[in-house]
């Protein structure tokens, strides 16, 4: 099969097809998401977990073409996408069957590669982790990203307000027309003052991780629950303890690429979680995903270059076919 080898320089190459373990399913890919952990790992910064393959890609849409043999749930011609530990990079692709969801109604077999990491993502940290409610204020950081243009469908669909940061005016537009009520442009407007006039956030998803720690505090509502997702501004930063508990707020860190297969909080559980709390809503079309662009196999280099840009709104994918 043909794959991405490589880390600096990314080429294509050929490997040997996989075969399923017991509990496992190959998948022939149609598509790949492309993800900031993706440049990240090309970059030497992000190594794949102990067991996973060296090929990048954590989310592919595509159809089974072979069954482990104690797989129950998934037959052969299964149209799909998977979240996966690594590989997606790849014409086919063999993944644990419990990462695997069924292609949305409505929704083609391309664009589906660019859910489950999103998806993935919202349900086990805004639901499992902060346990978002109706009519609550949720601050998303990042709001034309992929996962802030699906978490804002998700959170509006469930009758919960949305604010979002995003540096331009246009990307500002398109996150509201997903939903968003709150609409702040980080590059000239101070979001802690905005989202205290609001009344304070009960959830914020944050991307940013260091440069934002602080501010995000301060953001927070009594009882509030900041979520930290990413490290795109550093890694070290003072925590505010006594804001904190002041407010008896909490600050989350999780990371998905890294949970276990199955047990607690397993990437088993995040799977389950997504299918019953957002796939309906993808299947009745009021949460959709939100494609950028797509670019074949062979231009992999272009689509890292059009994620890194910033410029992307939603997904970037690869295609197969």
């Amino acid at each position: 099969m043909r794959a991405i080898a490589g880390t600096d320089q990314l080429s294509v190459t050929t490997l040997p097809d996989p075969e399923p373990e017991p509990t496992e399913v190959v998948i022939d890919v149609v598509a790949a998401g492309v993800n900031r952990a993706d440049l990240l790992q090309k970059a030497g910064h992000y190594p794949p977990p102990p067991g996973a393959v060296d090929t990048l890609g954590l989310e592919v849409s595509g159809r089974i073409s072979a069954v482990g043999r104690q797989v129950s749930t998934w037959s052969i011609g299964d149209e799909v996408c998977a979240l996966l530990a690594g590989g997606g990079y790849a014409e086919k692709v063999a993944v644990p069957a419990v990462q695997v969801l069924p292609k949305p109604l409505g929704v083609d077999l391309t664009s589906a590669a660019a859910l489950p990491e999103v998806a993935c993502t919202v349900a086990s940290n805004l639901f499992d982790t902060a346990h978002l409610e109706n009519g609550e204020l949720l601050l998303i950081h990042g709001g034309s990203s992929g996962i802030g243009t699906h978490a804002t469908q998700v959170a509006h669909a469930m009758g919960i307000r949305v604010a979002v940061t995003a540096r331009t005016s246009d990307k500002l537009a398109r996150c509201q027309d997903l939903g968003a009520d709150i609409l702040i442009n980080y590059a000239t407007d101070d979001f802690v003052q905005i989202i205290r006039d609001s009344g304070g956030a009960d959830v914020i998803l944050d991307i940013m991780g260091a440069a934002y720690l602080e501010r995000n505090v301060k953001a927070l509502r009594t009882g509030g629950r900041l979520v930290i997702i990413g490290m795109q501004g550093g890694i070290k930063a003072e925590l505010p303890i006594g804001t904190l508990l002041s407010k008896r707020a909490a600050v989350h860190g999780t990371m998905l690429r890294s949970r276990p297969v199955e047990g607690a909080g397993s990437k088993a559980e995040v799977v389950a979680t997504t299918r019953r709390v957002i796939w309906p809503l993808i299947d009745e079309g009021t949460v959709r995903p939100i494609v950028d662009s797509t670019f074949p196999l062979d231009d992999v280099e272009a689509a890292h270059t059009r994620l890194d840009s910033g410029d992307a709104i939603g997904k970037v994918l690869l295609t197969m076919e």
